[in-house]
């Protein structure tokens, strides 16, 4: 069999795809400050994550699906936890949470590959970007990398988010399972024959990016063997993943960019239940995550951005759910926080663009206080537009 066919014929030829071409030694250059952005996919219903159990409204628009205000976990004397959110608390109270209100963008996109485009670009809404945000800061930061680990997601494939113009993220699901496929005797034969070997340029880029996914492999189980973590994460694909986290940063590894997902926010019927089911393994997901690195003191160099692509509309509908809306929260946790607690104020119900919540806050503006105040980046260079940054870091 001809190596083309083989690397066509097989899932590596993808999986090698999503990483880039690094071949001198120098890393990634940061301060020492990690970033691990958690997305929850389908758009999650803000307004039921943080609940204004004081205002009637809510109860007014939403009769089947609020939440009872006995049940609310109260935060403040207007807005409250969604009671699934109960092992996010303690962050809350030690002041290693930010809640930020209202975030969105002008002339919001209700389609979810349209909005998260949108989001991973930093896009306006009628510009369409092919590089993202984080993409750019290591096309701006990371100065000859030799391996595309210093920004790693875990999943099925690499999110615009992490593409840049010439340095992109590494993807994989389990660091153990694909370094058992690396040890496969046939694909460390092909990693090593030559790259110059070949009958058109695509297969020699697929023969070198093989040789780099094993590099990026080999060496983040390396740095994990033997030195995983003991933290109590929930037994979910989303608690495996941020295991595999705390495991790198423990280890000490050059990854600075951790990129994860939750998906089944998309509740459009019947939400309460499936709701509050994934916010609790995102909650005792982040509790997990949180100690393990205060214990190892490494919680004071680490943020956690939490993101949805948009928010749900005010009102229910008529199948006890929410359809695609607007403007919602986000969340920023870690133990370097300047405005720990709520950013600003809640929700105006009583002002709506369309039935939906108006947006207050830029998420790129979010973006612009992450990469100038936490990744000592140029956020205006890598976002391509100036944008005020927020107090929060």
């Amino acid at each position: 069999m001809k190596r083309r066919t083989f690397l066509k014929n097989t899932g590596l030829a993808s999986a090698a795809l999503f990483a880039p071409a690094f071949l001198q030694r120098p890393s990634l250059v940061t301060n020492g400050k990690i970033l691990i952005v958690v997305q929850l996919s389908g758009g999650n219903d803000g307004l039921n994550t943080v609940i204004p159990y004081r205002n009637d409204k809510y109860y007014e628009l939403r009769p089947d699906l609020a939440i009872a205000r006995q049940d609310v976990l109260n935060l403040t004397d207007e807005l409250g936890f969604n009671p699934s959110l109960e092992d996010l608390r303690p962050l809350y109270d030690q002041g290693h949470l930010s809640i930020i209100n209202n975030v969105g963008y002008p002339n919001p996109d209700r389609s979810h590959f349209r909005s998260m485009d949108i989001w991973q670009t930093a896009a306006n809404s009628n510009e369409y970007l092919t590089t993202g945000w984080l993409g750019r800061y290591l096309d701006s930061r990371c100065t000859g990398c030799d391996v595309p680990h210093h920004a790693l997601e875990f999943g099925q494939g690499l999110s615009l988010a992490l593409k840049g113009v010439d340095k992109r993220g590494f993807a994989l699901n389990d660091i153990q399972q694909m370094a058992r496929t690396n040890r496969n005797p046939l694909l460390r034969y092909l990693a090593q024959q030559d790259a110059h070997d070949h009958e058109h340029e695509q297969v020699a880029y697929l023969y070198k990016t093989l040789l780099e996914t094993q590099s990026s492999t080999a060496y983040l189980l390396e740095k994990t063997e033997g030195k995983r973590t003991r933290a109590n994460f929930p037994a979910t694909p989303f608690g495996r993943d941020l295991r595999q986290v705390a495991d790198l940063i423990l280890a000490g590894s050059d990854t600075k960019i951790y990129y994860v997902s939750l998906g089944g926010f998309d509740t459009h019927a019947n939400q309460a239940g499936p709701q509050g089911r994934l916010l609790s393994v995102y909650a005792e997901g982040m509790k997990a995550l949180a100690e393990e690195l205060q214990q190892h003191n490494l919680w004071q160099d680490t943020l956690v951005m939490t993101f949805s692509e948009f928010g749900r509309r005010v009102a229910q509908n008529g199948s006890r759910g929410t359809d695609h809306g607007a403007a919602s929260n986000l969340f920023l946790m870690g133990g370097n926080l300047r405005q720990p607690g709520f950013y600003n104020e809640g929700p105006n119900l009583e002002d709506l663009l369309e039935g939906d919540l108006k947006y207050k806050v830029d998420f790129r503006q979010v973006y612009a206080t992450v990469l100038d105040k936490w990744l000592a980046a140029d956020a205006k260079s890598v976002i391509g537009k100036g944008f005020d940054g927020l107090g929060v870091l």
